[in-house]
């Protein structure tokens, strides 16, 4: 073959990559990692990706699909989007079981960040196979930086959902919303929310809008996300569809630490319907919306979190940088009213210095509308979504 070393990289770690996103909504709060085995002109012997928390990882599944095309792996090369573990877990290590199956060269996209299951490269190296860090493919690099950016920082992947007019209004001066975005738009949003860990929005959605926030329609919901209330005071009606239905869908509600006995007794009553209060510190005027985060990642194993709520909420996630990806549906509408609903209030920005800077990573069409995803740019964030 012609291909230059760095093209067989990129195409191979590219179909890794897309392999990888299969996973995704599976295997949370592990990694979405891919793998292709190959020979070192690019021949593709089998391709692997993790399916399922707990299950194969996806160097034993690569190495599974080529002894059942019947393809050798002795002196293959293996393509991987995240170095291969070292560690016994739930499965044995990756790298014995390519180093066992022949593999003789490694190709990775991305360091393993957490301390348990590092030193994969190294084990590697030592038994004698050559390993190297590869760039050139952008999908494979950009995969996993929801799972590094839990690893590193603590904090669960956010991403932010609405749907707005072209003039980026997502309601009329008098709430009404139903329905700015069109079906294809919706399912689209309901594919989302069934690959989520929590799905957050604001006591005044909730009040205003009385949302179900399940997942519908979908063929095969890979979760059921935890709905969780934003509402310091617990203003959350017990009539609501998510108190109702709180026995059938895990559902939170953080609130201000518990203080008088009015806020008690609410608490009580919505424990008693099946909802879990969870009381949050306070950061000034405001619940600490970080601590928040930090606390659905390390004791709920909330890997990410999708934001569906009015401009009060998204404006405190965007000022306190917490927002990573955006998901911006707008439809083909022109409201013109500057009293209509914006997406988001954080303040008054008079400089445009001061904006808040993203990143266009992918642009999809739902019939006449536009999906619009930003992320933050790279040099302030660890994050991404799909392959394109």
């Amino acid at each position: 073959m012609n291909e230059t070393t760095t093209a067989i990289d990129r195409r191979m770690l590219d179909l890794a990559a897309r392999a990888a996103w299969r996973g995704i909504g599976d295997v949370e709060p592990n990694p979405t990692v891919g793998c292709v085995i190959g020979t070192r002109d690019g021949e593709v012997l089998g391709v692997g990706h993790h399916r399922r928390f707990g299950g194969a990882h996806a160097e034993v599944d690569a190495l599974r699909r080529c002894k059942e095309l019947g393809n050798s792996t002795d002196g293959a090369t293996a393509w991987v989007t995240l170095e291969p573990c070292n560690h016994t877990g739930k499965t044995p290590p990756c790298t014995m079981g390519l180093i066992e199956a022949g593999i003789t060269s490694v190709v990775i996209a991305q360091r393993e960040p957490g301390d348990v299951a590092a030193g994969g490269a190294e084990a590697l190296r030592q038994a004698g196979l050559d390993v190297r860090f590869s760039d050139a493919s952008k999908k494979a690099a950009a995969l996993n930086r929801p799972y590094v950016k839990r690893m590193t920082t603590g904090l669960p992947w956010v991403i932010a959902k609405w749907a707005q007019t072209i003039d980026a209004r997502i309601a009329t001066r008098t709430g009404e919303s139903q329905w700015i975005s069109n079906e294809r738009s919706r399912a689209e949003v309901h594919r989302l929310r069934s690959r989520i860990d929590v799905l957050m929005t604001g006591v005044g959605t909730v009040r205003a809008d009385d949302p179900s926030l399940t997942v519908r329609g979908v063929s095969r919901s890979r979760r059921t996300p935890t709905r969780l209330v934003i509402d310091p005071t617990l203003r959350t009606p017990i009539g609501s569809k998510l108190v109702r239905t709180a026995r059938g869908v895990p559902t939170m509600i953080a609130c201000e630490p518990l203080g008088s006995e009015a806020v008690q007794a609410r608490s009580a009553v919505l424990q008693a319907a099946g909802v879990t209060v969870l009381p949050t510190a306070r950061s000034g005027a405001r619940l600490d919306l970080g601590g928040l985060l930090r606390t659905l990642a390390s004791e709920h194993d909330a890997a990410n979190v999708m934001v569906e709520a009015g401009p009060g909420l998204m404006g405190s996630l965007l000022r306190e940088g917490l927002i990573d990806e955006y998901w911006v549906f707008s439809a083909p509408m022109l409201l013109g009213d500057p009293e209509a609903m914006p997406a988001v209030r954080a303040g008054a920005t008079p400089r445009l210095a001061d904006a808040h800077r993203l990143a266009l990573h992918r642009v999809r069409r739902f019939g006449d509308d536009a999906l619009l995803i930003y992320r933050k740019p790279l040099e302030s964030s660890v994050g991404v979504s799909e392959p394109s």
